[in-house]
């Protein structure tokens, strides 16, 4: 067997073919009656997923706000969450309380609240949320759908949680970046409010980067996309802290914004932008996925937060 790591989307499609074919969507839909209950799972790791700067409130809130998201992107509301929690010979009763305090804070914010889950004794910290939600069929968003000519939009600003790691890396603790690095915020009531305009096609959430969320927006919808790079709404403060260039890269590929990333019918954007504060930033094209600046075209590499897996080979 010879090779390299897997990644992370690559091994998402060859499970997907194993199981006989599972939706690339940010939940699972179930049917109950004229609504969906969705259903997210999602693993957090200590080494992988928390800074060492992050306490274990952050911890918490972030496990829970992980899940949360993805409750958002499909235009739901979320019902509870289940947590199951492998825990490692060094947590205290204070880190214990802490963690779970953090999950209460965080389902309570958004209305919501902790339904249960499972402890259990690990090598190093594991999370394992999964939050479950309820959605009208005929409301119901998900990442296919977005047609050519469909203008792409975004909410809130990018690159935020880059900063935040930049300057943590960069011992700049006293920096604003870094509570949008640890402490992220679902965007659950623009979600369900966006699904109630009837103006979106397809969204996501974008907690892998812009980059990678456009790539997988693409090949569920089969289109392409052109991202005018002078309306992307960087986050206040970030270009002069590192650069126009550097500002550009954090929004596309560095991850943890989680942010809704959608597309909208042109003559529904008045719609969209009475639901919630948006920015457009491009538009659905046939085939491709594109920056633009100065009137000049490149190719947009998906590159983003992913997590490279086990090893490739094949076996004979």
């Amino acid at each position: 067997m010879s090779g390299g790591e897997i990644r992370e989307r690559d091994l998402i499609w060859r499970i997907s073919e194993i199981l006989g074919g599972v939706d690339n969507d940010d939940c699972a839909l179930i049917e109950a009656g004229e609504r969906y209950l969705v259903a997210t799972t999602d693993m957090l790791h200590r080494q992988t997923d928390f800074p060492d700067i992050m306490n274990p409130w952050q911890m918490g809130w972030m496990a829970v706000a992980v899940n949360l998201s993805d409750i958002a992107a499909m235009g739901a509301e979320p019902f509870g969450l289940l947590m199951a929690v492998g825990l490692p010979p060094e947590a205290d009763l204070y880190f214990i309380d802490e963690l779970f305090s953090g999950f209460r804070d965080c389902a309570a914010f958004y209305g919501t609240r902790i339904l249960g889950g499972d402890t259990d004794s690990h090598q190093e910290l594991t999370i394992t949320g999964t939050a479950l939600g309820w959605v009208e069929r005929y409301l119901v968003l998900r990442r296919s759908g977005a047609h050519p000519g469909d203008l792409l939009c975004t909410t809130g600003s990018l690159g935020g949680a880059g900063g935040g790691l930049y300057a943590w890396q960069e011992e700049r603790l006293d920096s604003p970046f870094i509570e949008k690095l640890l402490e992220p915020e679902p965007r659950l009531k623009e979600g369900r409010a966006l699904a109630k305009s009837g103006a979106v096609t397809a969204m996501m959430d974008n907690s892998d980067g812009l980059a990678l969320s456009l790539s997988d927006l693409s090949a569920v919808s089969r289109v392409g996309f052109l991202v005018y790079e002078e309306r992307l709404p960087l986050a206040e403060g970030l270009e002069e802290m590192v650069g126009r260039q550097r500002a550009v890269e954090m929004a596309l590929s560095a991850g943890g914004d989680f942010e809704l990333v959608f597309t909208v019918q042109r003559e529904r954007l008045e719609a969209a932008r009475r639901a919630c504060k948006l920015t457009v930033i491009g538009e659905a094209v046939e085939e491709g996925i594109w920056m633009e600046r100065d009137g000049e075209r490149r190719r947009v590499e998906a590159r983003g937060y992913e997590h490279r897996i086990g090893k490739f080979g094949n076996r004979k």
